[in-house]
């Protein structure tokens, strides 16, 4: 068998295990993403930084997504507007508060966090402002790097969540060789197969209450810029950054 062979059986592995662990976790977080998002008026609120951004990007303004998603963002915290600037601003306090304040959330939104380690002072803080808000925080990280990475904010995100979608990565995120990892980060292909076994039950869900859920189609499919033109419409004014 082939090194390539070997790391996507270890991926299919690992995969399937953060599925099995999370049954529970999603079913509940759908119950809520359904009351507050799907039959209310609330938007999904998604943050994360460094690469953990990336899951923001996969949750937002996609083909076969929720229109009803807003990313939380602030350049200095995406590596590619400076690698080291982003740790550094990840650890840096207060930054939370300003960028949860500019988004100017409502009492019936959800707030997702991605970050795999769930220690650093924006991620915790993240969750902390949002629950002076009353606002549900969905943590989307791994306990096994909560527990194992320095707790910086002097707590984790796991802690401080309402909810957890454990990614199940282990501390460092290399997975490969299994013997001695090295290379190939499994953080963000937990966080996209999470997010998506979401949508999944949350379709199922909608479907079985007879409501059809606000999802984008792809503009570069025949119709997509018609089916979105009114989802665009619809949540602009919450959700600015649809431009």
């Amino acid at each position: 068998m082939t090194e390539e062979a070997d790391f996507g059986a270890l991926m299919r592995d690992r995969l399937a295990l953060v599925q099995e662990r999370n049954a529970a976790a999603l079913a509940e977080v759908a119950d809520v993403l359904m009351e507050r998002v799907v039959e209310g008026a609330g938007v999904a609120l998604a943050a994360g930084a460094g690469h953990s951004f990336n899951a923001v990007t996969e949750a937002f303004y996609r083909a076969g997504g929720l229109a009803t998603v807003k990313p939380l963002h602030a350049p200095e915290l995406l590596p590619v507007n400076g690698a080291s600037s982003s740790t550094a601003a990840e650890r840096k306090r207060g930054l939370a508060a300003e960028v949860l304040a500019r988004a100017k959330p409502e009492a019936g939104d959800v707030l997702f966090i991605f970050s795999t380690s769930g220690v650093n002072f924006y991620p915790v803080e993240m969750a902390r402002e949002a629950a002076d808000r009353r606002i549900p925080v969905v943590a989307v990280t791994s306990r096994e790097c909560n527990a194992a990475a320095p707790p910086r904010a002097g707590s984790t995100l796991s802690e401080e969540a309402d909810h957890v979608l454990d990614t199940c990565v282990r501390p460092g995120d290399v997975s490969y060789p299994p013997e001695s990892p090295e290379t190939g980060a499994v953080s963000s292909l937990a966080n996209a197969f999470l997010w998506n076994l979401l949508l999944a039950e949350l379709h199922s869900r909608a479907a079985a209450a007879g409501i059809g859920l606000p999802l984008w189609r792809s503009s570069n499919m025949p119709g997509g810029d018609e089916a979105n033109a009114g989802l665009l419409e619809r949540y602009r004014s919450r959700v600015p950054e649809l431009g």
